[in-house]
């Protein structure tokens, strides 16, 4: 693996689940156009961060590693 999990597997599985949630969201939701949008790739960002388990901005505030 080339790089360490910075969160934990219960924090994993919500992050996709939301993203998830979000990306219906965006798409599917009441906001349409360019907000739509944003709102949908704010969730897949979310779920990539889940499906990997590693989130930069936590390690930037110096989370540690998961073990």
């Amino acid at each position: 693996m080339l790089y360490r999990k910075n969160i934990y597997a219960w924090e994993q599985w919500s992050r996709v689940l939301l993203g998830v949630a979000l990306v219906a969201l965006g798409f599917l939701g009441p906001p349409g156009g360019w907000i739509g949008w944003i709102i949908a790739l704010a969730g897949a960002g979310l779920a990539v961060t889940g499906i990997f388990g590693w989130c930069p901005a936590c390690a930037m505030i110096g989370r540690k590693p998961v073990e």
